[in-house]
């Protein structure tokens, strides 16, 4: 059953879509900010988001950036804001559909079945990443390499996922801590490093000169199939 993050800073609200969602079936997680809707989206990762822009620390469009840098999960935004172009700005930004409040509960539960039954077969579809002799089931947390089960830890598939899943995209040592370990992770960037190395050591052929995760000195790491 499709698990839905909602992410919104009042209470009562997030009791009512809650409420209706289950009602449904689905499965729900609960965010009241913006650090513990990334932290949680991380951790659990959701089919969906219900996603407030008002949000008391970082803005639910902060928000909506950070996953749509490593991830195409839909995301609902959910807000007060009426002005065209603040629709028009949350559409761009990569969000599959705009609630404004008040709102229907029944509603938003019908654009959430519209927006999951265009997505989950292709979700489906994407789970197996493969590249050389490689293979990444997304959503089993398996990696294989020439047939046989590697085996990483929990944060080096998390960096696995996010470098192969946008091949030739440069990101800095900040982004792959934000995809792995948390939007309030504060411990140093080469922790980064690290992981990397031993990444290579398990997937590459040739560890000391690399096929597939290169560096890009001074800024970071990016990815090559």
């Amino acid at each position: 059953m499709p698990k839905i993050l909602v992410v919104d800073d009042e209470k009562e609200i997030r009791q009512v879509i809650v409420k209706y969602l289950q009602s449904e079936g689905y499965l729900t997680i609960e965010a009241e900010n913006g650090v513990d809707a990334v932290m949680k989206y991380h951790d659990e990762h959701p089919d969906l988001l219900i996603l407030d822009l008002n949000l008391p620390d970082i803005s639910g469009e902060k928000v909506c950036e950070s996953i749509r840098q490593s991830n195409d999960t839909p995301i609902i935004m959910l807000t007060a804001k009426v002005q065209e172009d603040d629709r028009i700005n949350g559409l761009a930004l990569g969000a599959d559909d705009y609630v404004l409040k008040p709102f229907s509960p029944k509603e938003l539960v019908m654009r959430v079945k519209a927006i999951l039954r265009r997505t989950l077969v292709s979700k489906q579809q994407q789970d197996t990443i493969e590249f050389g002799k490689i293979e990444i089931d997304e959503q089993a947390y398996v990696v294989k390499k020439d047939g046989k089960e590697v085996f990483l830890t929990p944060i080096e598939f998390k960096i696995l996922v996010a470098l192969s899943k946008n091949p030739g995209r440069t990101f800095s040592r900040e982004q792959l801590i934000t995809f792995a370990l948390g939007y309030e992770y504060d411990g140093l960037n080469r922790t980064i490093d690290s992981h990397i190395k031993n990444l290579r050591q398990k997937i590459e052929s040739d560890p000391g000169s690399p096929k597939h995760i290169r560096t890009i000195f001074g800024v970071g790491y990016k990815f090559k199939e």
